[in-house]
């Protein structure tokens, strides 16, 4: 399969929220701590306007749904994803961080769009529908994310801003020049 480069058709497509899953070993007394600790961490920075990110009110301390571990779960939008994802990196300890997006197929999200900060784990995704109607809206009152009321850039000004970085990359030695036609 070749990758999109229809700037429309990727624009489309362009994930809008994601799942962090913090993974303890919940008999593991340290483990369980850390991961709390870091939970508290996020709520503190998100409350100070560091980034947002939203971890869900319930901590599993058993394994639940695909995830076989204790657990929670961390909601972010795109507009933060840089930030919770560079927070995170830095400062997880030896606790183990799934990273999914939310789309219309859960299953395909956890499975094979999924990265790992951290050690992977197996997950059970028999527990996970194949392919949803719609995509699992969280927090739309946050307006961010899916729900975003922000008008995206046109086209036209993506192919401006895409125009100028390659002019200013040109000087870069580095920097590898995009192709001049389309890909096939």
């Amino acid at each position: 399969m070749s990758p999109m480069v229809d700037l429309q058709e990727v624009l489309q497509s362009e994930i809008k929220e994601w799942h962090f899953h913090i993974y303890f070993h919940q008999k593991n007394e340290l483990e369980h701590k850390a991961a709390l600790e870091l939970r508290d961490a996020v709520l503190c920075l998100r409350r100070d306007g560091a980034f947002v990110a939203v971890p869900l009110w319930r901590v599993n301390l058993e394994p639940i749904g695909p995830h076989p571990v204790g657990s929670y779960e961390i909601w972010c939008p795109s507009e933060s994803f840089s930030s919770v994802f560079s927070y995170l990196c830095m400062n997880r300890g030896d606790l183990s961080i799934l990273v999914h997006p939310l789309t219309k197929e859960e299953r395909k999200d956890h499975e094979f769009r999924n990265a790992w900060i951290g050690a992977p784990s197996p997950l059970d995704l028999s527990t996970l529908p194949v392919k949803s109607e719609t995509v699992p809206l969280q927090y739309p009152s946050l307006k961010l994310g899916y729900s975003s009321e922000t008008p995206p850039l046109s086209l036209k000004a993506r192919k401006q801003l895409g125009a100028n970085i390659e002019k200013i990359l040109q000087g870069e030695e580095e920097a590898a020049p995009a192709p001049q036609e389309l890909m096939p």
